[in-house]
């Protein structure tokens, strides 16, 4: 079989998925997100091998592709009325899952007898979710309302304060190691996120401007993807987050386009192609085998990580003055964790390779159940919430 009909055949197949695990998500509790997973993990390499090379050697540019419109598209939820309503909200919420999240990992884990360097990377990396699947779980459920759109504000500034108190936690393991040149780590962080809101923000106000100028009302698809993709490259050649990168210039585009009314409205009519093969392909290398060498270890990190998103996301919920639908059930719509994590973990290992077989064994098996149970949570939560 030629490299061209591989190819072929595996996209055919994995879109044809797409749909067929669209319509068995419709008719049971299960999201398509995790039917897509649990399908990559099937055609994936630990069982029957079928994803061509061609596709898995790959993924980091697929997945990036995918990445980049969904923060987008997050981005332009945080537009300013929206802020003036919930901005309070969601500033205590996505502050307070994350940083209880991280404290709580943190303790439960030095409690059970860890090393302190490990709880620490290991409780910043918890704070971590999932923008992919959580954007993906709200298109599909079709639910639109004030719970909705909290959730993906919160997720959008959620890997913000993750990364911000994992680079924290780099630098502070550094310090209690003895190891003070890597407390560079926090400078590297600033450059990492300022860098991104800048670029974001360099790109984002002309665009806000220029686009929907050829087709007067609404931005074209060219014009969408063709700055979307202009802004991911940039950002990985500045070596600046992506993410943060494509979610401001979103954000800036929805704010300041007084011609249109919404930002690149067309990127959501082609997301759902790229993120099925997204989903598949993380399927495919997510390795089911490792649940086996969880321990005691994972087994508290995915248990405290569950308790400090709840609980944060109730205490932020409390000082943010949310409603009590929020409160309760916020927490189980945060669950689902994934790339974010994963980079973490292995920029972790490259610092501290002492840590890295504890580090990636925890990460990878608890991605797993995070990857794959999460969205389960999150889409109970959205339909119960209307």
């Amino acid at each position: 079989m030629t490299p061209a009909s591989e190819f072929l055949l595996a996209l055919g197949g994995m879109l044809l998925a797409g749909l067929a695990m669209d319509a068995i998500g419709r008719r049971t509790f299960m999201p398509r997100v995790t039917l897509l997973l649990l399908f990559g993990v099937v055609i994936g390499g630990e069982m029957l091998d079928l994803i061509p090379r061609v596709f898995t050697d790959r993924f980091e540019i697929i997945a990036n592709m995918a990445l980049l419109m969904v923060g987008f598209l997050l981005g332009g939820k945080l537009t300013a009325g929206f802020l003036q309503r919930s901005a309070g909200t969601t500033l205590w919420i996505s502050i307070s899952t994350a940083v209880v999240t991280a404290v709580v990992v943190t303790a439960v884990l030095m409690a059970v007898g860890i090393a302190p360097g490990i709880a620490i990377i290991l409780g910043c990396i918890a704070s971590a979710t999932a923008p992919a699947a959580t954007m993906d779980i709200v298109l599909e459920s079709g639910c639109k309302g004030p719970f909705s759109d909290l959730l993906l504000s919160v997720v959008a500034l959620d890997d913000l304060w993750g990364l911000v108190l994992f680079s924290i936690g780099i630098a502070l393991v550094s310090i209690i190691n003895g190891n003070a040149e890597h407390a560079t780590q926090l400078y590297i962080a600033i450059w990492d996120i300022g860098g991104a809101v800048i670029l974001g923000a360099l790109l984002g106000f002309p665009a806000a401007y220029l686009t929907g100028r050829i087709k007067p009302g609404q931005p074209m698809l060219m014009e969408a993807l063709g700055l979307v993709f202009l802004c991911g490259g940039i950002a990985i050649w500045m070596d600046v987050s992506f993410l943060i990168a494509s979610i401001v210039m979103g954000a800036v585009v929805a704010n300041f386009a007084r011609h249109h009314e919404y930002p690149f409205h067309e990127i959501e009519n082609i997301e759902w192609p790229f993120m099925t093969i997204f989903f598949v392909l993380a399927g495919a290398s997510l390795e089911p085998s490792m649940l086996k060498e969880i321990g005691l270890i994972g087994v508290a990190y995915i248990t405290a990580r569950m308790a400090g998103k709840l609980l944060g996301a109730r205490l932020g919920g409390r000082m943010g003055n949310a409603d009590k639908t929020t409160r309760c059930w916020m927490g189980f719509a945060l669950l689902p964790q994934a790339g974010v994590a994963m980079g973490m973990a292995l920029v972790a290992s490259n610092r501290f390779p002492e840590y890295q077989q504890v580090l990636l064994t925890v990460v990878i098996s608890s991605t797993v159940f995070f990857e794959i149970i999460g969205p389960v949570f999150t889409r109970a939560v959205l339909r119960r919430t209307g």
